[in-house]
């Protein structure tokens, strides 16, 4: 991987790209300065996505481990120590997402060119004649999204802040936060085991309702306490940021809290169903949707859809991470090959499940000329295609190993969950590991090469 990014020219240019936002006014030491940094910071963003560690499990492992220090160039010499996991983390965030999407395309076609393959190993040039796609589901780190445990989230943060305020002098009259903490606990508990009692429905009922009298109970003292940090913050010893952040936690709770009370009490005490695109799944990660996808130990999940196009070798070409409602499979397919054609070339022959089938998609397929051999969602269609077609056959069979690209990508790259906070963030984290899984397999292609040329020598 080391060799790729070096004698490739790939980290050289993504630095002076980097470097162009820069002010022209900067020192020669400066910009040197400057580019020393983005070096680093790409090595650790992309060490942090092949590892599958957090920042912190990073930090630990970078001054045991030479490799890592070597890779990331943190050798510890005169002193100097390898990056902290905060810094670690703001050299993950120092990038556009668009310009580590730049360096993934521009390894890709790096990859496809036939004068550059002989430098990266390749026994010949990768191409994009075939592309095998597919969906699946990225899982935002949050909580199972039970009703009544988000009013226990939303008491949680609330007296956290409220304890914040408190503890820099400005004092409301009110009981101990911790109290109502332990209220909450206790009605938590209650609920819990609610479902054990005779006249279970009944008694779920009646503690909820304790339950949001009690949540009614603590935003009211945290909106007066907001309101007094507002008023006096001079008096803090906080600065002015410190206090934003203080009062955008209390901020986003009190917003959703009167939606999470009605939902819960739509739920339990009403029993009455709540939408999908109506509910509220987690009160720190708005974004999160519920994707329902039907299989075998994961009936529904909560996260965001992501969708993969990867060519014959593996290396992913096309990637695509929905913030909204996931739409249906079919209708990515037309998005795709014009990013695809745009980033490379026109594909000889589309390959995906039957997800992906429609008649609009065949039509399109074959006014663009490339080979349909997406699997028609109609068994006798299918059956008499992998009969007649042997081209579809083997691309059928080649399909499969897309599904495992997709779980060695989420598993072992993305991780389950996604650690990432934010829309933002998480997308940003997905364009790295991306960039991260084709370095490795191209290094993978290019170990075995040399594995093969020694074992022929010593032959």
């Amino acid at each position: 991987m080391d060799r790729i990014l070096a004698e490739s020219g790939l980290e050289d240019a993504f630095v002076r790209r980097h470097l162009g936002a820069c002010s022209e006014k900067d020192s020669e030491r400066k910009r040197g300065f400057r580019a020393k940094v983005a070096r680093k910071a790409l090595r650790h963003a992309i060490l942090l996505a092949v590892t599958g560690l957090s920042v912190r499990e990073l930090a630990m492992r970078l001054p045991d481990s030479p490799l890592f220090a070597w890779f990331t160039g943190s050798v510890q010499i005169d002193g100097v120590r390898p990056a902290s996991k905060s810094t670690i983390e703001r050299f993950e965030k120092m990038f556009a997402e668009d310009d580590v999407a730049q360096l993934v395309h521009d390894l890709n076609r790096l990859a496809m060119d036939a004068t550059a393959a002989p430098a990266l190993l390749l026994e010949k040039p990768l191409d994009v004649e075939e592309v095998f796609a597919d969906t699946t589901c990225v899982e935002a780190n949050i909580h199972f999204p039970v009703d009544w445990v988000l009013l226990r989230d939303a008491v949680r943060t609330l007296t956290k802040a409220v304890s914040l305020i408190r503890a820099q002098g400005l004092v409301n009259r009110m009981s101990s936060p911790a109290q109502f903490m332990r209220q909450m606990n206790q009605l938590c508990i209650e609920m819990t085991h609610a479902g054990r009692t005779k006249d279970a429905r009944r008694t779920r009922k009646a503690v909820l309702r304790k339950m949001k009298k009690l949540a009614k109970v603590i935003s009211r003292h945290a909106q007066r306490h907001r309101d007094l940090l507002v008023a006096e913050r001079e008096k803090t010893a906080w600065s002015d940021a410190q206090a934003q952040q203080v009062l955008a936690r209390i901020r986003n709770v009190l917003e959703q809290l009167p939606a999470a009370i009605h939902q819960a009490h739509e739920r339990l005490i009403g029993e009455r169903q709540v939408k999908n695109a109506d509910k509220i799944l987690s009160l720190y990660e708005p974004d999160v949707r519920v994707i329902v996808r039907g299989k075998a130990g994961s009936a529904v999940e909560f996260g965001n859809g992501l969708y993969l196009a990867e060519q014959a070798q593996g290396l992913i070409v096309d990637w695509a991470f929905i913030r909204e409602q996931p739409p249906s499979d079919g209708s990515l397919v037309a998005g795709s090959l014009v990013r695809i054609e745009a980033n490379y070339a026109r594909p000889g022959a589309f390959v995906a499940d039957r997800g992906f089938h429609s008649k609009a998609n065949a039509a399109r397929l074959e006014s663009a000329g490339v080979f349909n051999a997406i699997c028609p969602k109609s068994v006798r269609d299918l059956q008499k295609r992998l009969e007649d077609d042997p081209r579809f056959r083997q691309l059928q069979t080649r399909r499969g190993s897309t599904e495992a690209r997709v779980a060695i990508l989420t598993n072992d790259y993305v991780g389950t969950p996604l650690r990432s906070k934010g829309f933002k963030n998480r997308s940003a984290r997905i364009v790295w590991c991306i960039l991260a899984h084709n370095l490795w397999k191209l290094a993978a292609m290019a170990a075995a090469r040399q594995r093969e040329a020694r074992e022929a020598r010593a032959a």
